[in-house]
């Protein structure tokens, strides 16, 4: 008998072995695992971040490109539009009422404005859009138009239409009944149009087809007194 043979450890069952190699595999497995759900957990935090900043953006409108916009300092937006700029007013309705525009695009070449009634005759009963101006040619450095503008005030270069009083230029709102909404409605054109004279608002449109960038809209509402 060797002597050392009495010394000699048991011989270990195969399935201890098998779960001692596991268990080795499992720990050296083990710092992996952990450093890729961490980076995974880095990687959700990230996104929950840029999530909740957008989310804030979009609330605040931080980020966002301004666009073409038109208003007037005589009345807001879907506000009643004062009596001075009305048929109802001293001068007969000639008065334009004054307004402001932002956010032109740098490739705008000139700028459009049509200002239509689409309640005409009745809101109850609507059966046509009655036009009250039509200009085009505006030029895009202008910021806007002072009150009286049609009578004269425009900027270089601006040309009026014919409303649908068969007039040149502006024709305060004038409703026979019940209280009608006025659609100022900006175009922001990459051309400069040619020499229409004095263009229909039908025509105008047809010229501003394929040439608009952008376009902005407010709208007023009036009521005749006693209407």
């Amino acid at each position: 008998m060797d002597r050392d043979q009495g010394h000699r450890a048991p011989r270990r069952p195969a399935v201890t072995v098998l779960v001692d190699r596991a268990i080795r595999a499992t720990r050296a497995a083990l710092p992996a695992a952990v450093l890729a759900a961490g980076a995974a957990l880095v990687a959700l935090a990230t996104l929950l971040a840029m999530s909740a900043s957008a989310a804030t953006a979009s609330a605040t409108g931080a980020g966002r490109v301004p666009g073409l916009g038109l208003t007037s300092s005589a009345f807001p937006n879907q506000g009643e539009i004062p009596a001075a700029y009305t048929c109802e007013a001293p001068g007969g309705g000639e008065v334009s009422p004054p307004l402001s525009w932002s956010g032109v695009p740098s490739a705008a070449r000139s700028l459009a404005l049509i200002v239509q009634d689409p309640d005409a005759p009745d809101p109850a009963a609507p059966q046509t859009t009655w036009v009250h101006w039509v200009l085009y040619d505006l030029p895009p450095a202008a910021a806007g138009l002072p009150a009286g503008a049609a009578s004269g005030q425009l900027p270089p270069g601006a040309r009026q239409g014919v409303n649908d009083w068969g007039r040149t230029g502006y024709g305060g709102p004038c409703p026979p009944i019940g209280r009608h909404r006025y659609f100022f409605k900006l175009y922001a054109l990459d051309a400069m149009l040619p020499d229409l004279g004095a263009p229909t608002k039908g025509r105008l449109e047809e010229r501003l087809h394929g040439h608009v960038l952008a376009q902005a809209e407010l709208i007023g509402t009036y009521r005749k007194s006693g209407r």
